[in-house]
């Protein structure tokens, strides 16, 4: 038994009776004023988020004399709280982003006996967005009052947002360690469901049928989203490494191969949600001449000590390349040649002869469902294609749409 899983048991523990600490806990930060609630647990291996089902724990902590510190490496955060007439209250964050933590033992709320309108399914929200988007996806998966949903954007989802059915509305809320979202939805009679999120912005759902009928604006699509200023020059880079060695393009390692450049930064949510699947990616298909190449955008302190993406990289257990060419307002500078680049994360596949073959922007993580499962079919099978490809051929530019 370790020595966090021993100071959980005896925190609250009266003369001769061990009561532990271990177990789900009712959480809230505090973010612009607005309470997020969430699930957290303290276990034996440390403290929890949630992301749906996936646990986000701890990389380390310790519990004495009433205080809890845990650390989250690879988020570059960590969770500082006191407990008194067991509350815990805190802070959570990193320097600069410090949250209001508060949690009390989890109390399961009763059932009652109501019907709740049925808003499963898929939706989209009209939007303007900063980045030129006019509608986004939610995904929304219902039994009975109990809800989670995720909306879909062109940098990627919002993470699995849960809740239930409570006095004519849909109230959900997420927080994994980062990422933290209230969502308040309510069926019209009209069939449109309207969205308060985070307490101030307002939209309007449409059934995507409906929205096609009123001749709506769609969804970015993520594989037109960015392109090349010249499709027929090579995407070139050349920047160091974590030990400050430089890589670039006309390295001997990529001549001839699949590379795959990913733009994204440990600071990044949706690249937390991506960097598993290129892992798994580059494990299974290296062997057949396919290179990864990350270009991790970081904050100016951590680019003088990367110890965050130093932890990103050794939690994830990356093997393919990891270059740092700046900070993220460098991102247009440094690759000029790209157009309308401002994703995180977006991925550039080149094929054999060098060129990008397809740019594919956001990532759509596993609160996605579906639209999870099917952006990964295409981006494998666009991997896949351009493999088996000779390495010598002389290839046209195409479409940057991954799909085969």
């Amino acid at each position: 038994m370790n020595r966090f899983f021993v100071s959980l048991i005896l925190a609250l523990a009266p003369v001769g009776v061990a009561q532990s600490l271990t177990g789900l806990w009712d959480a809230t930060v505090v973010v612009n004023g607005l309470e997020i609630p969430f699930k957290f647990e303290l276990a034996d291996d440390g403290g929890s988020f949630f992301n749906g089902d996936e646990k986000v724990t701890s990389t380390s902590g310790h519990f004495e004399n009433g205080a809890l510190v845990l650390k989250f490496d690879h988020y570059g955060t960590k969770l500082q709280a006191t407990l008194k007439g067991g509350v815990l209250e805190g802070q959570y964050g990193r320097e600069g982003r410090q949250y209001p933590f508060r949690a009390k033992p989890f109390v399961e709320e009763p059932t009652r006996r109501i019907q709740a309108p049925s808003i499963d399914g898929m939706w989209q929200i009209q939007v303007r967005s900063p980045k030129g988007e006019s509608a986004w996806k939610l995904i929304v998966r219902q039994k009975g009052v109990f809800v989670s949903a995720a909306i879909l954007r062109i940098d990627g989802d919002t993470g699995t947002l849960t809740g239930r059915y409570k006095d004519g509305k849909f109230v959900l809320s997420h927080f994994s360690g980062a990422r933290p979202s209230l969502l308040e939805a309510t069926l019209q009679d009209d069939g449109t469901l309207d969205i308060v999120q985070n307490g101030k912005n307002k939209y309007v759902a449409y059934r995507p049928e409906v929205a096609r009928a009123k001749g709506l604006a769609e969804p970015t699509d993520p594989a037109q989203h960015t392109h090349m200023s010249n499709p027929a020059e090579p995407l070139r880079f050349s920047f160091a490494d974590l030990n400050g060695h430089i890589v670039s393009n006309t390295d001997a390692r990529f001549q001839g191969k699949v590379v795959l450049v990913n733009v994204m930064g440990s600071w990044c949510p949706n690249c937390h949600d991506e960097t598993p699947f290129l892992v798994e990616l580059y494990r299974k298909y290296h062997g057949q001449g396919l290179e990864i190449v990350a270009l991790s955008f970081e904050e100016a302190e951590q680019l003088a000590n990367p110890v965050r993406l130093r932890s990103f990289m050794q939690h994830y257990g990356i093997e393919y390349t990891v270059l740092v060419p700046g900070t993220p307002d460098d991102l247009n500078r440094k690759l000029p040649h790209a157009v309308n680049l401002n994703s995180w994360p977006t991925t550039f596949f080149t094929g054999r002869d060098g060129r990008v073959r397809a740019i594919h922007a956001g990532y759509a993580g596993a609160a996605s469902g579906v639209l999870h499962e099917q952006a990964v079919e295409e981006i494998t099978s666009l991997v896949e294609g351009l493999l088996a490809e000779p390495a010598h051929r002389s290839v046209a530019p195409t479409s940057t749409d991954p799909r085969p």
